[in-house]
């Protein structure tokens, strides 16, 4: 990728398109992922350093980016690449770039508002892809991986990570009013997801090779950190559980719901900010998938 095409996908129009927002919560989305990024940043950094890349990347595709986590972890993986992070959301590509700025990184980081459902921009030919937590949203991904292993350099590699599910933080047998609230939160999730995001928990084996790749190497992190929490953690926990109630309330009984509420109220004696036995459980799957 040259210089000038660098350029020529930085997404300069940022901020006139927040109209076209899909989001009417990024802000609380942003939070997580900022959350996320930072418990889990040594798992994330783990994923980097397996990926079995032939050759150091120079340009690299974040798709699906987020505010950052996964572009920040393949910058520090690769000193001597650039990014080409890409987004739907406004704000998450502005707190990107923050953070990159940050980190004095700003120069290394070219962001692009798109739609992948849509028409794609123009990426380049990097050696190097990742979408984590991004492919099971697209509405063909069965056309999204054709379209990543007909951008990819010949030789190159394609990271899709994906989650097991959204992390739990409770032990099970808790509150003790409501043993087992959370798995039942959890439950009530999955099956709402099944039915708005059927590719939640595909097996991208079959699918990358059907369109082309080779699968060389498929990975399962498996997380689980604490007790005790750390400040950092019991944030993660309450902005995720808050984020889950929106999503499971009008499924849940009237004790439960009363019972969640209690651990989401911070001022309250029950809240999670003030539980001591708090951990963070989750798996990650991560294919790495190369083009002839």
């Amino acid at each position: 990728m040259t210089h000038a095409s660098r350029h020529a996908v930085h997404d300069h129009g940022a901020h006139t398109v927040h109209a076209h927002e899909q989001d009417h919560d990024t802000g609380v989305q942003a939070e997580i992922l900022d959350l996320d990024a930072e418990v889990l940043a040594e798992h994330i950094a783990s994923i980097t350093a397996w990926l079995p890349v032939a050759a150091t990347p120079r340009h690299i595709v974040d798709l699906g980016c987020g505010t950052g986590a996964g572009t920040l972890a393949l910058l520090e993986r690769f000193p001597g690449a650039e990014v080409s992070a890409v987004d739907t959301s406004t704000s998450h590509l502005d707190r990107l770039r923050e953070k990159a700025e940050e980190k004095g990184l700003a120069d290394r980081v070219h962001t692009v508002r798109a739609d992948l459902d849509a028409a794609w921009p123009d990426l380049g030919t990097p050696e190097l892809v990742w979408a984590s937590a991004s492919m099971h949203h697209m509405a063909d991904p069965d056309r999204t991986l054709r379209q990543v292993h007909d951008m990819l350099a010949p030789g190159g590699l394609f990271a899709v990570v994906e989650l097991a599910g959204f992390p739990r933080f409770l032990p099970e047998d808790a509150p003790e009013d409501r043993p087992g609230l959370e798995e039942r939160c959890h439950a009530a999730l999955d099956q709402r997801h099944a039915e708005k995001v059927s590719h939640r928990g595909a097996d991208w084996g079959p699918k990358l090779t059907a369109a082309g790749f080779t699968v060389e190497g498929l990975r399962t992190i498996t997380v689980n950190l604490g007790p005790p929490p750390t400040d950092a953690v019991g944030r993660y926990a309450l902005t995720s559980l808050r984020r889950v109630r929106d999503g499971v309330a009008q499924a849940l009984t009237a004790e439960d719901r009363t019972a969640l509420d209690r651990l989401l109220d911070t001022g309250s004696p029950h809240s999670i900010l003030r539980r001591d036995d708090l951990t963070v459980r989750t798996e990650r799957m991560v294919w790495a998938a190369r083009r002839s």
